[in-house]
């Protein structure tokens, strides 16, 4: 049999483990487990019952840190006030030229907790990478070769916040059912932190996109096609798996923009399912100004392009039949489709009006109407939903607002996609995050330059040519929105069965 090293595991390790949680009760043997003694040959199969005997899971719990000095305290105290302690957590600092090094050695060492009676212990490392080419990558590899001796690794971003039952719900779930490689936390952001009519609407216009993602992962078999780096659970055999399989020294790859989607696609293949949580929560750190929105979307719309987009790139080969995949294909589908009826409608109005053929037919209303009913669906399943999230939904404005930014987003994304940019969207986005940098301000330009080409381009062109094109473009448009319109309606009248984003 071949040896492993001490406190080491296999990936063929089939020990059956159960939570260690006050919610799971006394540690048992599960019902299969004796009959195996009533076997006619039971020494035959003494192997077999002993590799099966329980034993409570261990999980290490990584936070990767990048100037986090103002976060880093409350995600650490968070944790520590889990009602399930991770059994150790490991932070790990890189590229970093703040005080996250000294806030979080305030945490170091060892740290009991009991709760109803059942006494958890942790302690808490703090290592300094310094200068690390593989960023937050590099960070998440390091973390899981400290953390090889656990059956679960929980890895956590150095801006999250843990609800107070976060880590016994996650570890609850993952333990019932062994299949499942990775398994993530419902994300929202903790809205009464934050101050500024610019950063209250960026906020509530994340937490709506964040529901609505969350949302359609649970409706479709809770299968999570990005197990977000936010605040997730991994099976360490799945990660073993995964690394075997892919011929990889560790399994966080630095050849894709998002490391998370391209794990979670590898954990799938490998044949374990990729999850949401059904009630696990996280609050994430959000953008709150549109310089810092611009590089945290580009990067994750670039990345989820470059996994799904055919052909080889590098090392990275697009699965575009890829089952955690299928959603981001309607996202973009989406997205396309709200560009093209956005613009459309805008154009063919200005046209309109320019040569006085414009009637309003109250129709029009119908779409927007039903917009309005479905952000306010989703507002309502929000668990902590409050006032601002109901009215950003109900004034239609704000929601809308926010669409015409996200489609911003879109379009630099797969400009910078297929025009084959090398850029360096991590960097891009620290850099947006410190307030350098203007490419926010792209796409405003790039849509000014379309409305004055087009009415530029209008005005060249005669009546009957203007005419023309007005009685072929509504048409077209007409059948555009009636299609997004029967998409909206579907999603406004699908059953939410009590899940709760």
């Amino acid at each position: 049999m071949t040896e492993t090293s001490p406190g080491l595991r296999r990936a063929t390790d089939r020990r059956i483990l159960v939570p260690r949680s006050t919610k799971a009760g006394p540690l048992a043997l599960p019902p299969a487990v004796p009959q195996l003694a009533l076997l006619e040959h039971a020494e035959a199969v003494s192997d077999e019952i002993a590799a099966a005997k329980p034993r409570h899971a261990t999980i290490s719990c990584i936070i990767p840190c990048y100037n986090e000095q103002d976060t880093i305290g409350d995600v650490l105290k968070s944790i520590l006030a889990q009602t399930r302690l991770p059994d150790v957590i490991h932070v790990i600092i890189n590229n970093t030229d703040d005080d996250t090094p000294e806030i979080a050695r305030s945490f170091e060492g060892r740290h009991t907790r009991t709760i109803k009676g059942e006494e958890f212990v942790t302690t808490v490392h703090v290592h300094d990478m310094g200068v690390n080419p593989d960023k937050k990558v590099g960070a998440l590899n390091y973390g899981y070769f400290l953390s090889r001796g656990c059956d679960y690794i929980l890895g956590v971003d150095g801006d999250t916040t843990l609800a107070r039952d976060t880590v016994e719900r996650l570890e609850l779930e993952m333990t019932d059912d062994p299949r499942i490689g990775g398994l993530s936390a419902i994300y929202t952001i903790d809205k009464s932190r934050y101050r500024g009519l610019m950063a209250r609407f960026l906020v509530a216009g994340q937490r709506a996109q964040f529901g609505a993602f969350n949302m359609d992962n649970l409706l479709r078999g809770r299968n999570m096609a990005v197990l977000g780096g936010q605040c997730s659970l991994f099976s360490i055999r799945a990660l073993e798996m995964v690394m075997v399989r892919h011929h990889q020294q560790a399994p966080w790859v630095r050849d894709s923009e998002v490391e998370d989607s391209k794990l979670s696609l590898q954990i799938k293949d490998a044949g374990f399912s990729t999850k949401i949580s059904a009630t696990a929560r996280a609050f994430v750190g959000p953008m709150t100004n549109l310089r810092a929105l611009h590089g945290q979307q580009v990067k994750w719309n670039f990345g989820a392009i470059d996994l799904f987009w055919p052909g080889q790139r590098g090392d990275n080969k697009g699965q575009p039949l890829h089952p955690n995949l299928r959603l981001r294909w309607y996202e973009n589908i989406a997205m396309l489709f709200n560009i093209g009826s956005r613009i459309g409608f805008l154009l063919l109005l200005m046209a309109a009006l320019s040569i006085h053929a414009f009637v309003f037919n109250p129709i029009w209303l119908i779409p927007p109407a039903i917009a309005m009913l479905l952000n306010l669906r989703l507002a309502l399943a929000m668990k902590d939903k409050s006032a601002s999230d109901l009215l950003y939904a109900a004034l239609f404005l704000p929601a809308e607002l926010y669409m015409w930014i996200r489609m911003g987003h879109f379009v630099s994304a797969w400009t910078q996609f297929l025009a084959q940019s090398d850029k360096d969207n991590w960097a891009a986005q620290a850099n947006a995050e410190k307030g350098k940098g203007s490419a926010y301000v792209m796409p405003l330009i790039v849509l000014l330059a379309i409305l004055g080409g087009g009415i530029y381009a209008w005005s060249q062109q005669s009546v009957g040519v203007q005419s023309a094109i007005l009685s072929l473009g509504w048409p077209i448009l007409y059948l555009a929105t009636i299609a997004q319109t029967v998409f909206m309606l579907r999603k406004l009248v699908r059953r939410h069965r009590g899940f709760q984003v």
